[in-house]
């Protein structure tokens, strides 16, 4: 069974109606990442970043998986896959992916201020101002913020060193380090692109096939034709 690394973006939740950050009309349109999304953000002002990220997880609760997370985890049934993503949603785990990687972190939990490897699960949408940890810091989302270091890097690339086909879906391959995974990928090994925009795969070394669409409309073509061409 082929070993199949799917990476994803932004592009794979906006399908399911959730914001991207960098659209013109995205959420950095309401906010300056430097008032929500850093470390500095967080001490400065606490109430702001934890009621910006109680309104994503309410969002995200409110969203469903679309035909691309569908289709995606329907590869599993063909193929040894596993999910490497920048999205921050639990999208891919309701579609029924079961290995799915998060890059920059997750809405579904929150860690302590204290211990970054220290996190419980958050029931719900809504994460109270004064919440603490087992170890009795304050809790905060359990986000990779800007500045940041992003502690499952090493392990995404060790996931992207180990595929036999490469699927990007739904990212401009412009957010730093996570853009770089399809530079760790044996360079035999065939990559599709799925993202209406142009991505920036100037220097990729493999073959890359860019399909120019959405992701909800593209996955699903890919995978049929995926199944099709490796399954036998």
């Amino acid at each position: 069974m082929k070993k199949l690394v799917v990476f994803t973006g932004a592009g794979m939740s906006a399908d399911s109606g959730l914001a991207t950050f960098r659209d013109a009309d995205g959420l950095w349109a309401e906010h300056r990442i430097e008032e929500v999304c850093t470390p500095e953000a967080l001490a400065r002002d606490r109430a702001t970043v934890v009621e910006f990220y109680n309104r994503r997880r309410r969002e995200m609760l409110a969203a469903e998986p679309n035909a691309g997370h569908r289709a995606i985890a329907a590869l599993e049934r063909a193929f040894d896959v596993e999910v490497v993503t920048q999205n921050v949603d639990d999208l891919h785990e309701r579609a029924g992916s079961r290995r799915v990687l998060h890059l920059h972190g997750e809405l579904t939990k929150l860690r302590s201020e204290r211990d970054a490897e220290l996190t419980v699960p958050i029931e719900g949408w809504e994460q109270p101002l004064d919440a603490t940890a087992p170890d009795g810091a304050l809790l905060r989302p359990h986000i990779v913020f800007f500045g940041e270091a992003v502690p499952m890097f090493d392990r995404a690339v060790r996931i992207a060193a180990g595929a036999d086909l490469m699927v990007v879906v739904g990212t401009s391959l412009a957010v730093y380090p996570a853009a770089s995974l399809v530079r760790y990928v044996r360079p035999d090994v065939p990559i599709w692109v799925v993202d209406p925009g142009r991505p920036d795969i100037g220097g990729v070394r493999n073959t890359v096939t860019h399909l120019a669409k959405r992701a909800a409309e593209g996955m699903p073509r890919l995978a049929e034709e995926l199944v099709a061409r490796f399954v036998r």
